[in-house]
């Protein structure tokens, strides 16, 4: 006896692809919402389902776009969805998907219907609240009812009431009724003010090497204060910005002291003491920088910082001799005033360039002061004994120097190395200078900078970076000035494409001579690509004489640049070439370091 056994495809246990419309949307802003609860649209790209569990996504879907139509105020909504033209319940859709052909992608519709826009009736207010604070609800009768504006209407009462004093304030969710006739809907909040308080008590969590005594004394409230939430907040973030905290939290006590007042907590997390740091660049003008730092966090338990740093440059360059920079930095928080900082520099430094070599000690005090969240300035003084060497005449400088600078700062960025995306960031500095020695000679050093960033997609993908640079010597002749404090274009900081120092006047053997002016610009488009990757391209252009500013050629370079971005920064290579050819120049520059270019 024999068996013949035939087999047929099951089409049932097959997978199918789909494509989703959808359509009825009253607006760009509701049609979004819509897709953004669906799982049809949101899992579409997933891959192939069984039919049986595409009409159960779709079955689902449909109380999740009438929960996004109501979130707008259209209350009477429906919504109908259909595949492959077939209802969802009609008994012919699972035959239907079943004689499909493999591949096929079955076309997904989901159609709704608005229905009218519901508006506020009454907007009611049960408890005692202070008039000056009613307006934060921000609610009018006659609104539309858009379901997350009457939800965040609370919340908003609640942060003007305690704004005002009343720690304990509470409002309770909104009671809606709706009128399906005159399509309205009635809210009502039930407020409990509390009393109006002062802050009482203010204690401390989790200190153990930072003192208690410093904390208070940078501390921005105080008990008798009237309680403000925006007070405490800025409270908190001065704490967090001291350097020895990795975190800051902060908040009050549930009831009131027998006194009356609000108690506040703050909790913080000590960072290590110790860190250690180590940095690197490349430039084929310059070589191989590398640098590392050790720091103390908190020498002495009042966040004093000692930063200790040595650094090699010139490594792998044949066109300039090896060097080092050797620094100690001990920075004070609070000197004197809250918002002002004590900063002591040494440093001894050795450079081998084609305009000069170099060495010189330096020591330098400063006090830097915050004027504001976007301003800040400083003064120094400091007092350099250099050697310098150009063109094989040597000099011994004595110089003093008293420099000042003010700075803005509207980008919101406080880490060195995280990209901008908005904002503008500024700065002046005037630096009287005496020099002993080789010549007598008093001069000043001013110098202006400037970079702006536009975030064009709003997203912060997208930035046009833009960067000026102003800086002139007046007083002294070019030649009588130290070589060190000329002024020198060309690199990284001013013109990309052209080697470091290479522009402006030259030596008849080819080397810098140094001027009395610079100016510099640049734009450079920045785009992220991917969660990892971005590329720049970039155009900059200078100029460097002995006269004022905007005087002398003008010299440009442009360059394309790759980014790889990293939790501790973007790596950043850039390779630029020059757009006015420069006797003896180099055809291109390679640049590879940590963080953006400004």
């Amino acid at each position: 006896m024999a068996f013949l056994l035939a087999s047929a495809p099951l089409h049932a246990a097959d997978t199918q692809s789909y494509s989703v419309t959808v359509s009825g949307a009253a607006s760009g802003e509701v049609e979004a919402a819509l897709r953004a609860s669906s799982q049809l649209v949101s899992l579409a790209g997933s891959g192939p389902i069984p039919a049986f569990a595409l009409i159960s996504r779709a079955r689902s879907d449909i109380a999740r776009v009438q929960t996004a139509l109501d979130s707008f105020g259209f209350y009477q909504n429906s919504v109908n969805i259909t595949v492959a033209d077939f209802g969802l319940d009609d008994p012919e859709l699972p035959t239907r998907l079943d004689a499909m052909a493999p591949g096929t992608a079955v076309a997904v519709k989901i159609a709704v219907t608005m229905g009218p826009l519901y508006h506020l009736g009454k907007v009611t207010l049960v408890g005692d609240v202070p008039p000056r604070d009613r307006s934060a609800l921000g609610l009018e009768s006659g609104d539309p009812a858009i379901a997350r504006t009457v939800l965040d209407a609370g919340p908003r009462l609640v942060a003007a009431l305690q704004e005002d004093g009343y720690a304990l304030a509470k409002v309770d969710g909104p009671d809606a009724t709706a009128d399906d006739r005159a399509h309205t809907i009635d809210v009502t909040y039930k407020v409990t003010s509390g009393p109006q308080v002062l802050l009482g008590e203010i204690s401390f969590k989790g200190l153990k090497d930072v003192h208690e005594e410093f904390v208070q004394r940078a501390l921005l409230v105080h008990p008798g204060d009237r309680y403000r939430t925006s007070r405490i907040e800025e409270a908190r973030q001065a704490l967090a910005g001291l350097g020895v905290f990795s975190g800051v939290s902060v908040h009050a006590a549930d009831r009131l002291s027998p006194d009356g007042r609000i108690p506040l907590i703050f909790d913080m997390q000590e960072r290590p003491q110790h860190a250690v740091t180590i940095s690197g660049t490349y430039s084929t003008d310059l070589g191989i920088n590398l640098a590392t730092t050790w720091s103390h966090r908190n020498l002495f338990g009042n966040a004093e910082q000692l930063n200790l740093t040595v650094a090699g440059s010139g490594l792998g360059n044949s066109n300039a001799g090896l060097g080092y920079n050797l620094g100690a930095q001990y920075i004070q928080p609070l000197f004197l005033e809250r918002n002002q900082v004590l900063e002591l520099d040494l440093n001894g430094i050795k450079q081998q360039l084609d305009a000069y070599d170099q060495t010189a000690q330096t020591i330098a005090a400063f006090v830097r002061r915050k004027f504001s969240q976007l301003w800040t300035g400083s003064a120094g003084l400091s007092l350099t004994h250099d050697d310098v060497t150009q063109q094989g005449s040597s000099h011994l400088y004595e110089l003093i120097a008293a420099p000042v600078t003010v700075s803005y700062d509207s980008t919101g960025i406080a880490d060195t190395l995280s990209d901008p995306v908005s904002g503008l960031r500024a700065g002046l500095t005037l630096t009287p200078t005496h020099a002993f020695g080789g010549n007598n000679v008093s001069f000043l050093v001013t110098q202006a900078t400037a970079s702006s960033y536009f975030d064009i997609a709003g997203d912060g993908r997208s930035v046009v970076a833009l960067r000026a640079t102003l800086a002139t010597i007046l007083g002294g002749s070019n030649l009588s000035l130290p070589p060190d404090q000329r002024l020198y274009a060309g690199g990284s900081a001013t013109v990309r494409g052209y080697a470091y120092q290479s522009l402006g006047p030259q030596f008849p053997d080819g080397n810098p001579v140094g001027v009395k002016s610079v100016d510099a610009g640049s734009v450079e488009f920045r785009q992220r690509i991917g969660a990892e990757w971005g590329v720049a391209a970039f155009v900059d252009a200078g100029q460097a004489g002995d006269g004022t500013p905007f005087t002398g050629q003008v010299y440009a370079g442009a360059g394309l640049g790759a980014r790889y971005y990293t939790p501790i920064g973007a790596v950043r290579v850039d390779v630029a070439v020059p757009l006015v050819h420069l006797p003896g120049g180099d055809a291109f520059e390679l640049y590879i370091g940590l963080g953006q270019a400004f």
